[in-house]
């Protein structure tokens, strides 16, 4: 094992879990929690940060900030502790009450936003709150998540190579749609491969990241109420949605078999196990990336209450308890009339836009 002295210094990226007795489906599960700041954020969050430190936009008296629904902010307040800088999350109130408090522990400072933006979310809200204090004090630095090339590069660099590693004949990858950073970053890497990979991404429905309607959504982690920049749909094979009984019925099933996951991979296991179904592909290689365990989600996701009055008494009732699979509401599948969103194949360029002392 190694010794450390910084937090960030570790991350393990090595570790899969064959969720076939589970799903029913040969599908392999890349566990991205096993670090300090526990999810896939850091990669992306250390990335930043060096970047903006190498182009000389952090000095001192540098003020990080960045708007977050929780685990990006997590690893920033980790790697911002560690070298000594101050860091201002703005989140809103699906935030995890766990989370929140963790980034507080960890000595960052966390701003709620309450006001929805006009699709009904408040990521729109969240960045405006962000431009404002950049604009009135230029201590701030803005790392900008959504536009920095850094977030998609990390997965270019890490993630992907650790599955090609892994799995040298790779046939389908599913990703899940947040800011799109490991999406990209996965998908570039493996465009350029020996093999074709099929790129799936899986989004949640009310999601407008590529496109439809906007619609209540109370999981934090994936989906986005407006398009996210980083994304170049020309490297996307495919976009399923779902609904988010579905992951909470995924996240449900998982744990009963002592695997406690967090409701992005809850998603992107949920989209897989139903497009997995639907193409009878026992001999494909299949893996999903999973971006944290479900220790935050106790009070959500997990808790009995919550789930009765945002989703009704009933919201576990069609689980299954035979470990067969339950994919009943789960947009661009078998239902009747659905069809999975499908992307052209030609490459675009790809845009850049550095770490930003002031928003523009």
């Amino acid at each position: 094992m190694p010794v450390i002295s910084a937090p960030h210094a570790f991350n393990e990226g090595d570790l899969f879990v064959d969720l076939e007795s589970i799903c029913g489906h040969a599908l392999y599960l890349k566990c991205e929690a096993f670090n300090f700041a526990g999810s896939i954020k850091l990669k992306a969050a250390n990335e930043m940060v060096e970047s903006a430190e190498r182009d000389g936009l952090l000095t001192a008296d540098s003020v990080l900030v960045e708007s977050s629904s929780g685990n990006l902010g997590v690893a920033l307040s980790m790697i911002a502790a560690s070298k000594g800088y101050r860091f201002l999350c703005v989140t809103d109130s699906r935030c995890n009450l766990s989370t929140r408090l963790l980034m507080e522990a960890l000595g960052s400072d966390v701003h709620i936003v309450a006001d929805q933006d006009s699709n009904g979310g408040f990521l729109g809200t969240r960045i405006e709150y962000v431009r404002n204090l950049c604009a009135s004090d230029d201590r701030y630095v803005w790392l900008s998540q959504y536009t920095n090339p850094g977030n998609w590069s990390a997965h270019y660099r890490t993630t992907a190579p650790e599955i090609a590693r892994r799995f040298p004949e790779l046939d389908v990858l599913f990703v899940g749609a947040g800011t799109t950073g490991t999406l990209m970053g996965c998908a570039r890497y493996f465009r350029e491969w020996h093999r074709p990979v099929r790129i799936v991404a899986v989004d949640a429905v009310g999601s407008v990241a590529f496109g439809g309607e906007p619609g209540r959504r109370m999981i934090p982690g994936l989906g986005m109420s407006m398009r996210p920049p980083l994304l170049d749909e020309s490297f996307v094979d495919e976009v399923i949605r779902v609904e988010e009984p579905d992951t909470i019925r995924m996240c449900h099933r998982m744990a009963r078999h002592g695997f406690l996951f967090g409701g992005s991979t809850g998603t992107v296991v949920s989209g897989a196990t139903d497009w997995l179904s639907r193409h009878g592909t026992s001999d494909l290689t299949a893996v999903a990336i999973a971006p944290d365990l479900g220790e935050r989600y106790l009070d959500t996701i997990y808790q009995s209450n919550w789930l009765q009055d945002l989703y009704g008494d009933h919201v576990l009732d069609t689980e299954d308890t035979e470990d067969t699979e339950d994919t009943e509401g789960t947009e661009g599948t078998a239902r009747p009339g659905a069809e999975p969103h499908r992307l052209p194949r030609e490459p675009k360029s790809a845009s850049r836009a550095p770490a930003r002392r002031r928003s523009t």
